[in-house]
């Protein structure tokens, strides 16, 4: 039975600046990573791709897990998908206070669309980490809204 999300996975061009980011700008941490050479028919086989080679790190916040991939071979496009693009689009962090962390971050270098904004339920903002991901930063401001699920986030971590 599917117990729930374990984690995501990221391809980053830089798995030490990746990690850095995600540590300074959003205060994850190390969790433990490795790598696997080129020949390796099991994760050849697992991941699809031949003669496959790459460094990793786990990096968890609160109940988050990010396995940040950084791939020597084969080599790796960018993907840009836009909020309308099929598949995943963006990552979203829960805030306690989405303007103090808005602040903190455009002066680290993270470039936002727009300042924080909403209703009186959610106030939120999407903006880009170091390889241009998006990210989003979302407060609940009243809990009993129909994102009360948030609750439970910051009562788990």
């Amino acid at each position: 039975m599917i117990r729930g999300v374990h984690h995501l996975a990221i391809s980053t061009p830089d798995l030490d600046r990746f990690v850095d980011h995600y540590a300074r700008w959003f205060g994850f941490e190390r969790c433990g990573g490795g790598e696997w050479k080129a020949g390796n028919a099991r994760v050849d086989t697992m991941v699809g791709l031949e003669q496959s080679a790459a460094r990793y790190e786990m990096i968890r916040l609160g109940n988050l897990y990010i396995e940040a991939f950084e791939y020597a071979a084969p080599p790796g496009d960018p993907v840009r998908p836009r909020m309308c693009d099929h598949g995943i689009t963006h990552l979203c962090l829960y805030s306690d206070d989405v303007f103090a962390d808005y602040t903190r971050l455009s002066a680290l270098g993270m470039r936002f669309n727009c300042p924080p904004g909403g209703s009186a339920a959610t106030r939120a903002t999407y903006g880009q980490d170091c390889d241009g991901n998006v990210v989003e930063l979302l407060q609940i401001v009243d809990p009993a809204s129909r994102f009360s699920f948030a609750r439970a986030i910051v009562t788990t971590s």
